[in-house]
């Protein structure tokens, strides 16, 4: 729990989210004069702030609990992969493409089997 709140990664989204929503208040509070003065525009910014705003809180919460493979203990890709099955390898004679899917995707089962995912961090 300790490590979701105050890692690197976490702490620079509070600050971020810090600097964020009450720019967005701001924002939608001068809209609010705007608009009471005469500014018919401003009443769409009046409620496109506090969108942005409550849209900013709910990616920081999703970016601050992602699962990230440290974690886990297992990376997410290689939890959800399916293999395909046996007779799959076998490719039928008249589809003359079918070697070279063969051959790619195998190359691609190399490439998620050696690497782990990107984590923004």
């Amino acid at each position: 729990m300790r490590r979701t709140w105050l890692s690197r990664r976490a702490i620079g989204l509070h600050v971020v989210i810090i600097i964020i929503v009450p720019t967005f208040a701001g924002l939608c509070d001068w809209q609010v004069r705007r608009a009471l003065a005469g500014n018919q525009l401003s009443w769409a910014y009046v409620f496109e702030w506090p969108f942005f705003a409550s849209y900013a809180v709910y990616m920081w919460w999703r970016f601050l609990h992602e699962i990230s493979p440290d974690t886990s203990g297992t990376p997410p890709h290689e939890t959800s992969r399916i293999e395909p099955p046996p007779e799959a390898a076998a490719a039928p004679a008249e589809d003359p493409d079918a070697q070279d899917r063969i051959a790619y995707n195998e190359y691609l089962s190399e490439l998620a089997a050696r690497g782990r995912r990107k984590q923004w961090r």
